[in-house]
């Protein structure tokens, strides 16, 4: 807990302090702990990538993400391959590894960390396309990462060019149609299906994505491309308790990170690190000031994306444990110089994540790159009430919110919909229709079953366009992006004997 608040506070991804703690109790620490199973180091972290992935599906915001899908997907292959052939050439010219070797590495540091990228850019106030395609990229690009690195560890010779662009090509069809369809499908299950108590919804979604990438993994398709969109999928269908699943998914990311980098600490002896810092370097420095920018220019070129958002894109290509892992793949596989090859990818890691990580705020004001203006959304939870046929909608008026003076009868909610209670300075009380609205207000909205969603819609409309949302055409028909506000944990259903209960 005091390494994630150091880590918070410093603007340092908390990788390197997990880091620290692995290597300080490690065999070269004070701690000297011999451990040294890369096998079970891979297996834990694979586990905890994909606890990690569904975190950031689940905090993925279609409407963010949909604008910046074709950009995220050129740049998850065409940028990767891209990245790869520079970064290796840099390997085998400047380092003198050989052509494995440099394929190897080209191959494992060209994956951007889902964890890094977003703990640093949901603290960022950056243009919406940004963050969609820096996100969209970090979970869709492991998939044909890991399916590189496990071509290239492989005994024997290395496939040809086209059977490897065959093999990633359907084995991301697979997986993205293993994890649209059991997102999906386990959506519509928990919108149907009330569960007997509130705490068992953020279990079963993390099971349903689990499920996904195990089912994505058993069809030979890429199980971490499944569980992604599975995420993503579950994280904007309306599920009750929806902040309680983001926050328990939260909860759970940050002990895979936890357990993930210190295990990765403790893998690595230091002492062996001294001979490899300065090849480390220079492939670091070829990957950040070439490779990324290079790919980061061919995939986006269709796109006519702006040059200072380019710019950030390329700086923002943060790399944490996920390379460190795959890098453990060779040393599993027997490849010669396979302890090399960790050794570089660790150090170039930790180096250019101390240089990205704090610089990336400074570079996005530099740029005059921003969202801070934008009106931020309003926080909705939503509990079934299996007997009644509706729901309760527990709404958060945040900072910014345009709902801030309007009266109650001003919200126009569809018929079958009304404000029942508002909390207002640790207050509760029945509005009124005159009753004025105001920010950081907590209200209580019930709404029957089949107007439920058109309820929200319209509260979000009004919280963004304010009370003349409906003159302006934001009546809400249209889905309206914002920031996350602060949402309270209010919520209450029927149990199957009928009782009500509310928590």
């Amino acid at each position: 807990m005091a390494a994630v608040r150091i880590s918070s506070r410093s603007g340092l991804p908390s990788l390197l302090l997990y880091l620290g703690i692995g290597v300080a109790i490690g065999q070269d620490g004070i701690g000297n702990v011999a451990f040294d199973n890369a096998e079970l180091t891979q297996v834990i972290g694979y586990a905890a990538l994909v606890v990690i992935l569904a975190e950031g599906g689940l905090g993925t915001k279609w409407k963010e993400i949909k604008p910046a899908l074709p950009a995220a997907v050129v740049l998850s292959t065409v940028g990767v391959a891209v990245s790869v052939g520079v970064t290796a050439a840099a390997a085998h010219y400047l380092v003198g590894l050989d052509w494995r070797q440099a394929l190897i590495i080209g191959a494992v540091v060209s994956s951007t960390d889902a964890a890094a990228v977003f703990s640093v850019l949901r603290k960022v106030p950056l243009p919406s396309r940004v963050t969609g395609v820096l996100e969209a990229e970090s979970g869709f690009n492991d998939a044909p990462v890991v399916i590189l690195v496990v071509a290239f560890s492989a005994v024997g010779p290395v496939d040809d060019w086209y059977v490897l662009v065959g093999k990633i090509a359907l084995e991301l069809a697979i997986g993205a149609s293993v994890g649209l369809a059991v997102g999906f499908l386990g959506a519509y299950g928990l919108r149907h299906i009330a569960l007997p108590a509130s705490g068992l919804y953020p279990i079963a979604v993390m099971a349903i994505a689990v499920v996904a990438y195990a089912a994505g993994a058993m069809a030979h398709g890429s199980g971490f491309l499944a569980v992604y969109l599975a995420s993503m999928v579950l994280g904007n269908a309306k599920l009750p308790h929806a902040p309680a699943n983001r926050g328990f998914a939260e909860g759970l990311g940050w002990i895979a990170q936890i357990g993930m980098f210190v295990l990765l600490g403790l893998l690595v002896t230091p002492t062996k690190l001294v001979d490899d810092f300065w090849p480390a370097v220079i492939i670091g420095l070829v990957l950040t000031m070439v490779a990324r920018p290079l790919e980061v220019l061919v995939s986006l070129l269709p796109f006519r994306i702006p040059w200072q958002e380019q710019a950030l894109m390329s700086w923002a290509g943060l790399r944490g444990a996920v390379p460190i892992i795959l890098a453990t793949i060779p040393m599993v596989s027997g490849i010669r110089g396979s302890e090399r090859i960790f050794n570089i990818v660790f150090v170039l890691v930790v180096v250019y994540t101390l240089v990205q990580g704090p610089t990336l705020p400074w570079l996005a004001r530099a740029l005059k790159l921003g969202d801070s203006a934008e009106a931020a959304d309003l926080g909705v939870e939503s509990a079934p009430l299996e007997r009644l046929r509706g729901h309760l909608l527990s709404v958060a008026i945040p900072e910014g919110s345009r709902m801030h003076g309007v009266e109650v009868a001003e919200l126009r909610l569809p018929a079958g919909a009304a404000v029942t209670l508002v909390v207002r300075d640790d207050k509760s009380f029945v509005p009124g229709p005159a009753t004025v609205l105001r920010r950081g207000d907590e209200l209580l909205v019930v709404a029957t079953d089949p107007v439920r969603d058109a309820a929200e819609r319209r509260l979000r409309a009004v919280g963004q366009g304010g009370k003349l949302a409906g003159w302006l055409g934001a009546g809400g028909s249209t889905a309206i992006s914002g920031h996350r506000g602060s949402i309270p944990r209010l919520s209450g259903h029927r149990d199957p004997k009928g009782k009500r209960t509310s928590g």
